[in-house]
């Protein structure tokens, strides 16, 4: 029987409507989770468990009544402090929430504490260790909303994109993390990085978990992933301008999903992107430093000292490269995002790698967002789900990504991959 700390939100959800659980109930699990494994996982930037369980007793209702979410701490909350990773911020708390919490909040859901996140969503790693195995990562920049998912510290969290900060994270600690179209939740709240590519998201236990978060919030319709697909998809298998990065359980685990697909009744079909890709993707350290260098502007100036040294040489790089290399860099965006649905003709989504590889060993870097950053520059949905582990043993994900506004459709065919897995 499955722990009330590991229920997907759509079980515990429908425990309370039935009143099988309490909101009360479901957040004392968690907190009892939490405290048995916090020490070791840490991902919690604030954690109040007074001011959770009142919140849980005061819940009221909506598409999440009840179900406890953690906040990645560069998301502002009214009632928790907002510190964003970094000591410049220590302390700080915003007026309101971050439109996207107040969006969860009107839903009905609980905010049960603010989660880890690297520096200011970029750098410097937090302590956040992986459950799977707490000598390696978690990923990042979402580490800690990925850990404690996976970890049964609250079965839903919001995590930010910039270059891989939901999908890696999400795949490296067995846990479903959805990047939706850009835009889709309000950034209002949100301490900003990169304008062209930060995206708000959300990871959870099981991909139906993931949509109705999405369509609580945003009242739109993500779908009905659990349901049975009138037909098999069918799926351009992708490497991407990184592929030379796949690490050998990379390699074999798209062999074997691959395969998994085929036989499940999906075409899947090998297919090298053409060269304005390859520009884009070349184009996102730029694009991405130089505008994290703007959005920092009172930062470098007022709190220089509080800022880590890797943080401060890849601001001062960003700031380097110029108006006309920013400029340059947002154009090979925008020519890869037109060029999109055309080069994906003919098929319903890409299946390609979440990550180089398992977890790395260690908790100084939170690993390469190689596999990502391309499908995060396209502003189109990607879903990564489990798809077993690695030869240490630590979770594997693979992703699922698919054109601007196919939010649902990706959803569909991710649960669909998942469900062929086995």
């Amino acid at each position: 029987m499955t722990e009330t700390a590991d229920l997907t939100a759509t079980a515990a959800l429908a425990a309370i409507r039935a009143g099988r659980l309490s909101a009360a109930d479901l957040m004392e699990a968690c907190l009892d989770r939490i405290a048995a494994r916090e020490g070791t996982i840490r991902a919690f930037a604030w954690l109040d468990p007074a001011q959770a369980r009142r919140a849980a007793a005061a819940a009221g209702q909506g598409p999440l009544a009840g179900i406890p979410i953690g906040v990645k701490d560069v998301i502002d909350t009214a009632d928790l402090p907002s510190q964003y990773g970094s000591p410049a911020w220590a302390g700080h708390r915003p007026r309101g929430d971050a439109a996207c919490v107040a969006a969860a909040r009107g839903a009905g859901a609980v905010v049960i504490g603010k989660t880890v996140t690297t520096e200011f969503a970029t750098r410097h790693p937090g302590p956040t260790a992986n459950p799977a195995n707490p000598r390696h990562t978690p990923g990042g920049s979402s580490s800690g909303s990925a850990a404690g998912v996976a970890a049964g510290f609250f079965p839903l969290a919001f995590g930010t994109q910039t270059a891989g900060s939901i999908i890696r994270p999400a795949a490296y600690c067995g846990a479903v993390g959805f990047k939706p179209s850009y835009g889709t939740l309000h950034r209002a709240g949100m301490k900003v990085m990169s304008e062209s590519l930060d995206t708000i998201g959300v990871m959870a236990r099981s991909v139906a978990d993931c949509a109705l978060a999405m369509a609580a919030m945003t009242g739109s319709d993500f779908g009905a992933p659990e349901a049975k697909a009138p037909r098999a998809p069918r799926l351009a298998l992708v490497m991407g301008p990184s592929a030379d990065q796949a690490a050998p359980e990379t390699l074999a685990l798209m062999d074997r999903v691959a395969e998994a697909c085929r036989r499940a009744g999906a075409t899947v079909t090998p297919l090298t992107l053409p060269e304005v890709f390859a520009a884009a993707y070349a184009a996102h350290p730029t694009v991405m430093n130089a505008e994290s260098a703007e959005a920092l502007g009172w930062e470098l100036a007022q709190a220089r000292a509080l800022i880590t040294p890797v943080l401060q040489e890849r601001m001062d790089w960003g700031r380097a490269q110029g108006a006309a290399a920013l400029a340059e860099g947002r154009a090979a965006f925008a020519a890869a995002r037109a060029a999109f649905p055309d080069a994906i003709q003919g098929f319903d989504a890409v299946l390609t790698p979440a990550a180089p590889g398992e977890a790395p060993e260690g908790l100084g870097w939170t690993g390469d967002p190689a596999f990502n950053t391309l499908w995060t520059l396209l502003h189109g949905p990607c879903v990564t789900v489990p798809a077993g582990a690695g030869p240490r043993g630590l979770p594997l994900g693979v992703q699922v990504a698919g054109r601007i506004g196919d939010d649902a459709a990706v959803l569909a065919w991710g649960e669909w991959v998942r469900a062929a897995l086995g």
